[in-house]
């Protein structure tokens, strides 16, 4: 190689590892295991403990689930902003190290108000963590032709659910109370910040202010975003009540409740390989006719888990909801990024924050329904009836575009 040929120093080297982009997928995957799978859905199966500890109402529980959400929404908004200064890595790596102290900060506090602030901000983080390191990774990822290992990027929600069931399983055995699994929850997620920093290169023209350039002659939304942001925040309303409340509705269950773990696991579990799958269905049928199926199966798993209240119902559930869940995410992004490649990232946050919305009203709606009915089937057979909706709205574009 002549010295013209050879890359700048600090430069992306398109060496064997970039140019598979596993390794960067692989950091990827590690930064939504931590940033989301651990530090947005560690709360549902910490909550029994938590509110049989504190005695939470479904309605207070409901209210600090909807703070991480209100949070989220708020975090998708900021990365939208066309103004925002700074590089994408910079704030994604913030979003890590941002997510994973709010999450061991829960332990150290007592009052909902402080609840409520700490899973804001643990919120926020998590929209940074998604939005801004899924457009970092996918922009490798297209850059060297190996879009396909967006699969490995995505299935790090799933990987960390798995990890903080079986975290949080282990010190309930061991007798550790509400604040510890918290604080090891948080501490588990610090692990993936050094690695997401080796993994997770700055692509060419990572900086917002380039994509803000970008913005300023783009500025107008392409058509059919607004479609897909309602899709994603109907989406949001349904799979988040079966989230927040599986595990409670299982503790709940006689006869049941030794699965908790299980459940939970199950989720996790299920979550890895199911931006494979419905990408693989995707690619045959279109995104977003994919993105109807994968509602109506959610839809089936959302109503299970209120209506069927056995061990059977609740392992459905949590099969349905995690084959399903981070696979509508991956084709909502990949049908975002064929509507405008090059405001990717803006439209990753406007359906993100349509998502954030919708998962801010269900546990909030939840909770309160199931204080007044003292049963899931009522949160569940709405929730189970958005996701519907969406998966007819969808179904019907796919239909126009078709036609």
């Amino acid at each position: 190689m002549s010295a013209a040929s050879a890359p700048a120093r600090g430069a992306v080297t398109p060496g064997r590892v970039h140019r598979s982009g596993t390794n960067v997928a692989l950091g990827g995957m590690l930064a939504l295991a931590a940033g989301m799978g651990i530090g947005r859905f560690v709360y549902t199966p910490i909550l029994p403990d938590m509110a049989a500890a504190l005695g939470l109402t479904a309605s207070a529980a409901g209210l600090i689930a909807s703070a991480n959400f209100v949070g989220y929404l708020a975090g998708a908004l900021l990365v939208a902003m066309p103004h925002l200064t700074g590089g994408r890595r910079r704030w994604f790596l913030a979003g890590l190290a941002v997510s994973a102290a709010s999450t061991a900060a829960m332990a150290a506090v007592n009052t909902m108000a402080a609840f409520l602030l700490l899973r804001f901000v643990g919120g926020v983080a998590s929209a940074c963590v998604l939005v801004l390191g899924s457009a970092l990774v996918l922009d490798h990822l297209a850059a060297v032709q190996r879009a396909h290992r967006a699969a490995l990027h995505f299935a790090g929600v799933g990987a960390g659910i798995a990890i903080s069931s079986v975290l949080v399983d282990v010190l309930q055995a061991a007798g550790a109370g509400w604040r510890w699994e918290w604080l090891a929850s948080g501490a588990v997620s610090a692990c993936a910040i050094p690695l997401a920093i080796t993994l997770v290169p700055e692509t060419r023209g990572s900086a917002l202010k380039v994509f803000n350039g970008a913005a300023k002659a783009h500025r107008r939304l392409p058509a059919g975003i607004g479609m897909l942001t309602l899709c994603h925040g109907l989406f949001g309303f349904g799979y988040v009540v079966t989230a927040t409340f599986l595990v409670a509705i299982v503790r709940g269950t006689l006869g049941v409740h030794g699965l908790e773990a299980v459940v939970w696991l199950v989720v996790g579990v299920a979550a890895v390989p199911s931006t494979a799958l419905w990408g693989g269905i995707g690619g045959r049928i279109g995104a977003l006719p994919a993105y109807a199926c994968a509602c109506l199966v959610e839809a089936i798993g959302v109503a299970a888990g209120g209506l069927w209240p056995s061990a059977a119902g609740a392992l459905l559930a949590a099969a349905l909801l995690g084959g399903t869940f981070m696979g509508i995410t991956a084709l909502g992004f990949a049908a975002a990024r064929a509507l405008a490649p090059h405001q990717q990232h803006r439209c990753f946050a406007v359906i993100t924050a349509g998502f954030g919305l919708g998962q801010i009203l269900g546990p909030s709606v939840a909770g309160l329904l199931l204080d007044r009915t003292h049963s899931f089937a009522a949160p569940s057979l709405l929730a189970a009836a958005a996701v519907a909706v969406a998966a007819a709205i969808t179904s019907g574009v796919a239909a126009r575009q078709r036609g």
